[in-house]
């Protein structure tokens, strides 16, 4: 059986839409998209002018769609009341940093694993973390007991999260 979204996208209608909108990168934009859909049954299922949507959506950030790099996710998702399989667009926290990164406005960004041991406190009022890291060799025995996540502004402003 055809690909569904394979021919779709060869619908001269859509495929004159995203020479349109994607110019010089539509034969390889749809060429990932046609092979995620390839690769995923779940995501095979989906309406194509679903999957083609969330795929846009990747492509108007200038995210890559292959779900290994983790920039851009399309996940199916079952509508209850339809019974129909969509699919949504969902940004992975490559894409996150990868935007924030292109924003300028950053100087610092990073998130880590906390082990066991490495939070020490937590000032409610100012939401200030404090850690106290341990060294490689040792911290590589202790269990992972969450994540952190931290930026810092050009303009000074900081911000850290722990989850």
């Amino acid at each position: 059986m055809a690909n569904k979204l394979a021919l779709y996208v060869r619908q001269d209608a859509v495929s004159t839409r995203l020479n349109g909108l994607l110019g010089k990168r539509a034969p390889q934009f749809i060429t990932s998209l046609v092979t995620a859909t390839n690769q995923d049954a779940k995501l095979a299922e989906c309406t194509p002018e679903s999957t083609l949507t969330a795929a846009l959506t990747a492509a108007a950030m200038d995210l890559p769609i292959n779900q290994n790099l983790g920039f851009a996710f399309l996940i199916p998702y079952r509508n209850g009341k339809t019974g129909e399989t969509a699919c949504q667009f969902q940004m992975g926290y490559k894409g996150f940093i990868q935007l924030a990164q292109r924003s300028g406005y950053y100087k610092t960004i990073n998130t880590t694993d906390v082990r066991d041991g490495e939070l020490v406190g937590f000032d409610r009022l100012s939401g200030e973390l404090k850690f106290e890291w341990k060294d490689s060799e040792e911290r590589a025995k202790l269990q992972i007991i969450g994540y952190v996540a931290y930026f810092k502004l050009l303009n000074g402003f900081e911000k850290s999260m722990y989850m």
